[in-house]
C-alpha cells in the first residue's frame, strides 16, 4: 500500500475516518500500488498546467464514483484548486462533496472550515467544527485492535492524538469563532449545543457558557436560561457569569424568597471576583461591581435600607469609569436609599453625579434630584 499523492501543492498525506459499529475511527487513506487509481493519480501529480490537472481530478472523480476514498481524494483536490484560483464558494461546493464520501476526514474538514470563514458562513463552520471535535475525541475511545498489547496500543493513541493536535485545535477554534460572530440569539444557542457537544472539555468553556447566558437570556427563554445556568454552576461553581445572570435574574423576581437567593448568589460572585486582590482586572472588577450593586438593591426590596448602602457604595467605586450604565445603576439606588433615611445632602451629591450619565435612568435621577432639592428647602 502506498499513501496517495497528487496534491496541489505537492505530496500530501490525507487522514481519512470511516464509521464504525462503536467510535468513529480514524484511518489513512491509500490505494494500493500499481492499481488504476494509483496510476491515475501519478498522471496527475506529472501534470504542472493547473487546468489540465483539475480537468484530471474531475475525471478522476468520476472514473472511480464507487470508491469513496477516491471520490473524497479527487473532490478534496478540486475544492483546493477552486480555492486557490478565488472561487470560495465553488471550493465549498466540492468540499461538501468530499465530506460526504468522507466524513470524518479531519483534513478535509480543516479546509472546509476555513472556506466557511471566508464566505462568513457561521451554520456551516460550526457544522464542521462539531463533527471534527466529534473525530478528535473519538482517538481515545477506538477500540483497541486484536492482538495488540496495552503498552502499544496506548502509544498508538498517543501518536495519533499528537499527529490530530493541530486540527483538533484549529477546528475547536473555529468553533468558537463562529459563536462570536453569531448574532441570532436562537442560532447562536444552536451552535452552542452543538460545540458543547463536540468540545466537552474546550478551552473556551467560560466564554461559551457566556454567550449561552447571554443568547438565553436575549430570547428571554427563563426555563432554560436557569437550567442553563444551574448546569454551569454543577460544572464549575466559580462560573462568574452565571453567578451575575441567577443573582440578577432572582432581583428581579417577585416570588417570595427571590431576593435572598440573589444576595445569596450575588455574595458568591463577590468573594469569587475577589476585587481587591493585586491581580484583579476589568472584568473581575466589573463583576464584583455589578454584584454589589445586585445585593444594594435586593436589600432596598427588602426594606433594608440601612444594609444597602455600604453594597452601593462599593459598586459605585468600582463601576466608575468602568460601565456607565452600572454606575448610574448603583448612584441612583445609592441616592434612593439616602433619601429614604432623610440623608437629603448625601442623596443630593449621588444624584448629581448621575443626571450626568445619559441612559434610561437619566430622567429618574433628574426626578428623584427635583424632589430632594425640594425636600432640602422645605427642611431650612
Amino acid at each position: 500500500m502506498r499513501r496517495c499523492s497528487g496534491s496541489l501543492l505537492g505530496v500530501i498525506f490525507l487522514s481519512l475516518a470511516f464509521s464504525l459499529p462503536a467510535h468513529a475511527q480514524i484511518d489513512h487513506l491509500a490505494f494500493a500500488a500499481g492499481t488504476d487509481e494509483d496510476k491515475a493519480l501519478e498522471a496527475i501529480t506529472r501534470e504542472q498546467d493547473a487546468q489540465k490537472k483539475l480537468a484530471m481530478y474531475q475525471e478522476f472523480v468520476q472514473k472511480f464514483s464507487a470508491n469513496p476514498e477516491a471520490v473524497a481524494y479527487g473532490n478534496w483536490q478540486i475544492a483546493q484548486s477552486y480555492q486557490a484560483s478565488g472561487d470560495v464558494q465553488k471550493a465549498l461546493n466540492y468540499g461538501d462533496k468530499a465530506v460526504a464520501a468522507a466524513p470524518h476526514s479531519l483534513d478535509i474538514l480543516v479546509l472546509q472550515a476555513s472556506l466557511a470563514q471566508q464566505v462568513k458562513n457561521s451554520s456551516k463552520l460550526m457544522d464542521y467544527a462539531a463533527k471534527g471535535g466529534e473525530v478528535c475525541h473519538s482517538i481515545a475511545k477506538q477500540p483497541k485492535p486484536a492482538g495488540m498489547s496495552d503498552a502499544d496500543f496506548a502509544q498508538q493513541v498517543k501518536d495519533e492524538t499528537a499527529a490530530a493536535q493541530g486540527s483538533c485545535d484549529f477546528l475547536e477554534t473555529s468553533g468558537f469563532n463562529a459563536i462570536q460572530t453569531e448574532s441570532d440569539p436562537k442560532m447562536r444557542m444552536s451552535e452552542i449545543e452543538q460545540f458543547t457537544a463536540a468540545f466537552p472539555d474546550s478551552k473556551y468553556q467560560d466564554p461559551v457558557s457566556t454567550y449561552a447566558l447571554d443568547a438565553l437570556s436575549q430570547a428571554k427563554d427563563n426555563a432554560r436560561l436557569l437550567e442553563y445556568a444551574d448546569k454551569t454552576l454543577a460544572a464549575n461553581p466559580n462560573s462568574l457569569p452565571a453567578l451575575l445572570l441567577l443573582a440578577n435574574f432572582y432581583s428581579e423576581d417577585t416570588k417570595p424568597g427571590s431576593a435572598a437567593k440573589a444576595i445569596a448568589y450575588a455574595q458568591k460572585a463577590v468573594d469569587v471576583a475577589k476585587a481587591d486582590a493585586p491581580d484583579a482586572d476589568k472584568s473581575r472588577k466589573l463583576a464584583a461591581g455589578a454584584a454589589h450593586s445586585t445585593i444594594g438593591w435586593a436589600y432596598l426590596k427588602q426594606s433594608k435600607t440601612e444594609s444597602s448602602i455600604p453594597q452601593l457604595k462599593s459598586a459605585t467605586v468600582l463601576l466608575k469609569g468602568q460601565d456607565d450604565q452600572q454606575y448610574a445603576r448603583a448612584l441612583y439606588g445609592l441616592g434612593f436609599a439616602y433619601a429614604k433615611l432623610n440623608k437629603l445632602t448625601e442623596a443630593r451629591e449621588v444624584l448629581s453625579e448621575a443626571v450626568k450619565i445619559p441612559g434610561p435612568l437619566q430622567g429618574m435621577s433628574q426626578d428623584l434630584l427635583t424632589k430632594v432639592n425640594v425636600a432640602r428647602a422645605k427642611g431650612k
